[in-house]
C-alpha cells in the first residue's frame, strides 16, 4: 500500500497545487503522484531526477518550472489576448506532465533511493508522457487534463490551447535546464542522447 508520507511529500513539493481551484482535481493530481511514487518504488519525490542523465536538477524543480512558466503564459493569454485558457487544466496537466518519470527512471538512480519498484509498471519502454497520461486517466482526471499531458507532437490527435501551453512551457524549462547544466539546448541533448526530456 502507498506510503502515507507520499501525500504530504507531494503537497509540500508542489505548492502550485494551490493554483487549482477545483479541490477534487487537486486531490486527483496528488493521487496520481502517490500512485506513481508507490509503484515506482521511490522513497522521496525529490529523488526523481529531471532526466536519466541529468541529476543536478530534480524532476520536482522541472515540473514546478513548467507549471510556473505555463501559468504566466496562460495569464498573458487571458489578459492580453482575451483567450479562454482554463487555468485548472493547465496547472493540473503541467503538474502531471512528468509524473510518468516515476515509472521510467528507477533504473537510472542509485538503488538506495528506491524500495521495490513494481515490474508491472516500471519500464523504460513506455515514454513518461504516455505513462503520465495513463496515471491521470486511472485516477479520473478530466479528459482536458489527460489530453494535455502527452507533450510531444504526434502523441495525441488533437492539440488544445492548454496542451500547447504544457508543451511550450516544458520546452522553455527543459532548454533552461540543459543549457545551465550541460551548455547545450534541448534539441542538441535529444540528438546526442537519443532520449526525450
Amino acid at each position: 500500500m502507498a506510503d502515507p508520507d507520499f501525500e504530504r511529500q507531494v503537497r509540500e513539493a508542489f505548492p502550485e497545487l494551490e493554483e487549482i481551484e477545483d479541490n477534487d482535481l487537486r486531490d486527483r493530481v496528488v493521487e496520481a503522484w502517490v500512485l506513481g511514487l508507490t509503484r515506482g518504488g521511490w522513497r522521496d519525490v525529490e529523488d526523481i531526477p529531471y532526466a536519466w542523465n541529468i541529476h543536478d536538477v530534480t524532476n520536482v524543480e522541472h515540473v514546478r518550472g513548467v507549471t510556473r512558466i505555463a501559468l504566466e503564459s496562460a495569464r498573458e493569454q487571458r489578459e492580453f489576448h482575451g483567450a479562454d485558457t482554463d487555468i485548472d487544466t493547465v496547472v493540473a496537466a503541467c503538474l502531471l506532465h512528468d509524473v510518468g518519470k516515476c515509472y521510467e527512471y528507477p533504473g537510472h538512480v542509485d538503488d538506495a533511493l528506491l524500495e521495490e519498484p513494481d515490474p508491472r509498471y516500471v519500464s523504460e519502454e513506455i515514454p513518461h508522457s504516455i505513462s503520465g497520461y495513463a496515471l491521470a486517466h486511472e485516477v479520473g482526471c478530466p479528459l482536458a487534463v489527460q489530453r494535455a499531458i502527452p507533450h510531444f507532437l504526434g502523441e495525441v490527435p488533437k492539440r488544445t490551447l492548454e496542451a500547447e501551453l504544457v508543451k511550450s512551457a516544458n520546452s522553455a524549462s527543459s532548454n533552461a535546464i540543459t543549457q545551465a547544466t550541460m551548455g547545450i539546448m534541448l534539441q542538441e541533448w535529444v540528438e546526442e542522447y537519443s532520449q526525450t526530456a
